[in-house]
């Protein structure tokens, strides 16, 4: 295809998506109150351990309450459609990639969703731990004023960050596909990554606890364990797979 081809191809999908987008979000306006009620939840679960009065959630600003409603029912239509949006970028890339690429592709689209998932409802459930240990740092009479607004934000960067986080050992598996990383170095800095895993959960988890770091790091090690056992048996496969492989300097190859 020619550039302008290509470029009438972009300003499609583009269209496509801006499209989708409006319509989910004038949907989700009308879904207000389940989408406040899930949103919302964590911080009324976290309050409710703390003793009462210490915290409240307010919005500022005579708009305060209008940039609730688009900034939560805006982030639940880009969460929606995001299966759709990124059918459209994978769509417009897939032409460019060759058989095997596109194979790869969507083998990494298969496992990354359903990792992406889990640790989207893993920081959703120690969501609330965090708030509490968070606004449990206010000195005892005076009262921690949330506004919703940062608390959305702050809502949608921890499953973001738990969400992106158990994306690590795919890409460590995709570096071992293509040669750039093997098994065995996998397997010799296996502590120090496992180190750098607890540093990692520790400086990216909003909240300060050790409980939330936890959550995040064990089931990384884990993800990680595995990624080594499949960078080991693909580089085995790869071996096996060579020319004259297992034979001996002084034994002649079939060639």
């Amino acid at each position: 295809m020619a550039l302008s081809d290509h470029l009438r191809e972009l300003r499609a999908r583009v269209l496509k998506v801006v499209l989708v987008l409006v319509v989910t979000l004038i949907a989700s306006l009308f879904f207000f109150n389940p989408l406040y009620d899930f949103v919302y939840g964590p911080y009324q679960q976290a309050a409710a351990q703390l003793p009462a009065g210490s915290t409240q959630a307010t919005t500022n600003g005579a708009g305060g309450g209008l940039m609730l409603y688009l900034k939560l029912c805006g982030f639940a239509s880009l969460l929606i459609t995001s299966p759709f949006w990124l059918y459209q970028v994978w769509a417009f890339i897939l032409p460019g990639l060759h058989s095997h690429e596109r194979r790869w592709s969507r083998l990494f689209m298969v496992v990354s969703t359903p990792l992406f998932a889990v640790g989207v409802v893993l920081g959703y459930v120690t969501l609330p731990k965090g708030l509490e240990v968070l606004i449990s740092f206010n000195p005892p009479g005076i009262v921690n004023l949330v506004e919703f607004n940062e608390y959305l934000q702050f809502f949608t960067r921890t499953l973001l960050v738990f969400g992106l986080a158990f994306e690590i050992p795919v890409f460590v598996v995709l570096l071992n596909l293509a040669g750039i990383v093997s098994g065995a170095a996998l397997g010799r800095y296996r502590a120090w990554v496992i180190v750098g895993i607890f540093v990692f959960a520790a400086a990216a988890t909003p909240s300060t606890d050790p409980f939330t770091m936890t959550f995040m790091a064990v089931p990384m090690c884990l993800l990680f364990f595995i990624s080594e056992v499949i960078a080991r048996f693909n580089d085995r496969r790869k071996a096996a797979r060579r020319v004259g492989a297992g034979l001996s300097p002084d034994e002649p190859s079939p060639l």
